[in-house]
């Protein structure tokens, strides 16, 4: 039948140029059909091949459950990977792994105090046994770090640091850096924020693998807050981010007489990849501890004195990050009502402590691995014989408050600056050596020398440490 078709197409063709065909010779006309029908033949051929080459190999893979392009035992092994994966990610829903990210570090430190004669490693040393210094800051730690990301966008975050976190500073048996949710409403750029939140001000952090150095700055150490306990809004539209929180200011419950809350913000703007800027600002009431004693009462000589005072906290900052060169600078000012170290010498009321100061610094990548970092501090704190956040008192130890010698002045306090300089090196991705020099140096002769009880207006810190993150 298909001979028939292909030899009727033939004499179709040559029926319709009947002129072309009387004109040649009859041995031309021959030669003709014989190569059309040769071409024909080889037509024939190959649509035989075409119909007969059936999908052999997807008719016996059928059979046989076997996948194109895969033998019978690699389909087999396939299915069998197939299920395990299924099976495995069945697993991690059922037990609350989908989303759930672990991450940590740990950082043992050597530290070096000239007037504290002291020199030796410290880790995981409680900071109320020792109060928090300069030299026993939130490093010599170890966290661990869980975030999870459920459907819908909700995050949740928990970070552990015995000892060395926020928790730990304004409660000694508190081993919670943070606990926080953010909860989107409407849309993932708006959202509910809630839990132990650690302060966002300034452009140091408190985690070891986010400081380039190892100790903090004096605006970090004495004039920032530690974390919020409260609920608030995180915004993002853009280049800017925004959060506002009403909170307990470094307190997870307020005690009896305290009942104002504090509001706290912070307003990031990314002008590009490398460079930026914020503001940040605390306002309310916070606990006054010059206000209580040592056992955490009333003091009673000064009428006017309360533990609950107002806060106003204020701080710009920003980055500059572009190649080898990382530069990061911050102005801040702020003060507590009733909280300065010296009180009126002739009432005895309690007076404001007021103070503002700045923090640059600088770092330079040798090599990829090898970087090294300069760091200036300054704090004005002389009104009223000085005051910081949470230091009230006269402090030899973080060069804080007046001269306290008999011929001291008890109104003027000691202004602060403090100049580091470092090296951190990249062992591996995971492991970083750390060393710092640190100079202190007080506008007044208050740093205790217990060497031999004398008052002084420097001090020297050396530090090495090593972080290993993961």
């Amino acid at each position: 039948m298909k001979v028939w078709k292909f030899t009727t197409l033939t004499l179709a063709v040559a029926a319709a140029f009947p002129t072309a065909a009387f004109a040649q010779s009859n041995a031309d006309v021959l030669t003709e059909l014989r190569a059309l029908r040769a071409k024909v033949t080889e037509l024939e051929q190959k649509l035989g091949t075409a119909q007969n080459a059936k999908p052999a190999g997807a008719a016996s893979g059928a059979a046989s459950g076997a996948q194109w392009g895969m033998t019978p035992e690699q389909a087999a092994e396939f299915n069998r990977i197939s299920l395990k994966a299924e099976a495995t990610e069945d697993a991690r829903e059922a037990s609350g792994l989908r989303g759930l990210k672990f991450s940590g570090y740990v950082d043992p430190t050597y530290v070096y105090n000239k007037r504290q004669k002291r020199a030796g490693f410290q880790f995981l040393n409680k900071v109320e046994t020792d109060g928090y210094n300069f030299d026993n800051s939130y490093f010599g730690s170890a966290s661990l770090d869980l975030q999870k990301e459920m459907d819908g966008g909700t995050k949740w975050r928990l970070t552990l640091m015995p000892n060395r976190g926020a928790g730990a500073s304004f409660d000694g048996n508190s081993i919670v850096h943070e606990a926080s949710v953010s909860v989107p409403l409407g849309d993932l750029q708006t959202r509910l924020i809630a839990g132990q939140i650690p302060d966002w001000s300034g452009y140091e952090y408190l985690p070891s693998t986010q400081n380039k150095l190892i100790t903090h700055n004096l605006l970090f150490d004495f004039t920032l807050p530690v974390a919020y306990t409260g609920a608030g809004l995180d915004l993002s539209s853009g280049k800017w981010t925004s959060k506002i929180i009403l909170a307990n200011l470094n307190a997870s419950k307020r005690q009896a007489g305290e009942k104002t809350p504090v509001v706290a913000y912070r307003v990031d703007y990314s002008r590009g990849e490398y460079q930026g800027f914020g503001f940040a600002g605390v306002h309310g009431k916070a606990t006054n501890l010059r206000a209580a004693d040592a056992a955490g009462n009333l003091i009673t000589l000064q009428p006017f004195s309360t533990k609950d005072t107002a806060v106003n906290l204020f701080e710009v900052d920003g980055y500059f990050i572009r190649g080898d060169w990382t530069v990061q600078g911050q102005f801040s000012v702020g003060g507590q009502k009733s909280a300065s170290v010296t009180a009126d010498p002739v009432t005895g009321e309690l007076r404001d402590a007021k103070w503002w100061g700045a923090s640059a610094l600088a770092a330079y990548k040798f090599t990829p691995r090898l970087e090294g970092i300069v760091r200036a501090d300054f704090i004005n704190n002389k009104k009223n014989g000085g005051g910081l956040l949470g230091y009230s008192s006269a402090d030899g130890r973080n060069g804080i408050g007046p001269d306290v010698a008999a011929t001291g002045d008890p109104e003027l306090g000691a202004n602060r600056t403090a100049l580091t300089a470092g090296v951190s090196y990249a062992l591996n991705p995971n492991t970083t050596l750390k060393a710092e020099l640190r100079l202190d140096r007080a506008s007044q002769p208050v740093f205790l020398d217990i060497g031999d009880g004398t008052y002084r207006k420097s001090n020297q810190l050396f530090g090495t440490s090593v972080m290993v993150s993961f």
